[in-house]
């Protein structure tokens, strides 16, 4: 249970340093840590993948997660190239909406499928990231920080599942379905603008 703090602190660190307005660090891979974290849209869509990942569980544990940041890192390439998607917001909007329906659901879902289906979201985030780069920092270096922060918001919603099911033993799962809900429901927040 300690993990999930620390993670947590992990993840917000970044966003402290760029307290300062108009303050654009030279260090491409802090800047792209913080960037996913600057807004609650990305939040709730990486850590949401994390929870569908442990409700279906096997190797959906690590493929769902994989996916989304393969696919996310194909939409960075996509925006940075200024290659132009439609409804790049509305996608990102919806993405914690679907995948936190899917996941209160706790229906079998083939892990293509599930994948599939967090790897579409996956490149409207990373498209969002590509066009937001500043266009004198390095790519790969910004590209590793918001995959890496990525990366650990699927873990925390992963590793928060599983702590709250060590809790609650055979009711963790339960508990992982509403939280599922509960992120669908901020994800409606989001795009009604109340959140």
């Amino acid at each position: 249970m300690r993990l999930i703090p620390a993670l947590l602190l992990l993840a917000v660190t970044p966003s402290l340093a760029l307290a300062h307005a108009g303050h654009v660090p030279a260090d491409g891979f802090a800047y792209g840590f913080g960037h996913p974290l600057g807004g609650i849209d990305h939040v709730l869509a990486m850590v949401v993948v994390g929870v569908f990942a442990f409700v279906l569980g096997g190797r959906a544990l690590w493929a769902v997660p994989l996916a989304f940041v393969g696919m996310m890192a194909g939409g960075f390439l996509l925006g940075a190239a200024q290659i132009q998607l439609p409804l790049v917001e509305l996608g990102i909007a919806v993405s914690s909406i679907v995948i936190g329906a899917a996941a209160a659901t706790g229906r079998p879902l083939p892990v293509a499928a599930a994948a599939a289906l967090v790897g579409v979201f996956a490149v409207f985030h990373g498209h969002a990231h590509g066009t937001e780069m500043p266009a004198d920092m390095a790519g790969l270096t910004y590209a590793a920080g918001f995959m890496a922060a990525t990366a650990l918001l699927h873990l925390a919603g992963i590793a928060g599942s599983l702590g709250v099911a060590q809790v609650l033993g055979r009711h963790g799962r339960v508990a992982a379905r509403l939280a599922g809900g509960l992120f669908a429901l901020g994800g409606l927040g989001v795009l009604a603008g109340w959140m």
